[in-house]
């Protein structure tokens, strides 16, 4: 098996830095994680640039939850990063039935176009995965969806994502499925051995909580993990 991707969450240049030295292959930079994570400054973007080589996703989101209502604001800020040589992005939007917001997010697949892109974890809060993954697929750039399986997180999920491995390759099921959302390590050796080969922990990363910094040897223990 190839190696399997770990992707940390980064909130500025210290992170980034510390999530490289435990062994992290990407980053999703994201701020103010008391709302779950909104899209951040193109300062600290060039920050974290300039800190790290590593591939870095910028979260695109204005406001919590996964309504569409700031997209327009947020072509500007995707304007912005691009301009500061953002290319890999982080997004989902959910229409007031739970069904991706299609309007919405081809609006901003259109400003990143050529940029690869996750759809996030409001792919856990549709009202039908399967229906909402077929709707999205073949979007331009859409290579991987974030997930926990369920919105309650992997524990309850895990069926799901053995399931959603399975069908790898079918029709609204050709981009990568990386999991996150309450991962630990003791998932690993089951998602492992059904093939998913992508890891995205924010938590697990800090121990100390969110108000400090990434620790390079929680990132570390995962990639011997993985």
């Amino acid at each position: 098996m190839s190696r399997p991707i770990l992707e940390v969450v980064a909130l500025n240049a210290e992170d980034a830095i510390a999530a490289r030295s435990g062994g992290a292959d990407r980053l999703e930079l994201v701020t103010d994680m008391a709302a779950d994570g909104l899209t951040p400054s193109r300062e600290v973007f060039a920050e974290v640039r300039a800190a790290v080589d590593l591939p870095l996703r910028v979260m695109l989101r204005s406001d919590p939850g996964f309504s569409a209502e700031g997209v327009h604001g947020l072509c500007a800020r995707a304007e912005e990063l691009l301009a500061e040589g953002a290319d890999e992005f982080v997004l989902g939007f959910l229409d007031h039935d739970g069904h991706p917001d299609l309007v919405a997010v081809e609006t901003l697949v259109a400003v990143i176009e050529g940029c690869g892109w996750t759809f996030h974890r409001a792919i856990d809060r549709t009202r039908h995965r399967d229906a909402a993954r077929k709707q999205l697929a073949g979007l331009p750039g859409l290579d991987t969806f974030l997930t926990a399986g369920s919105a309650a997180g992997v524990d309850e999920g895990l069926p799901t994502l053995l399931a959603e491995a399975a069908r790898s390759g079918e029709p609204g099921y050709e981009a990568r499925l990386m999991v996150g959302g309450g991962l630990r390590l003791d998932h690993v050796s089951t998602l492992r051995t059904a093939g998913i080969d992508a890891f995205h922990i924010g938590t697990a990363a800090r121990p100390a909580g969110w108000a400090s910094p990434v620790s390079a040897a929680a990132v570390r223990e995962w990639r011997n993990a993985l």
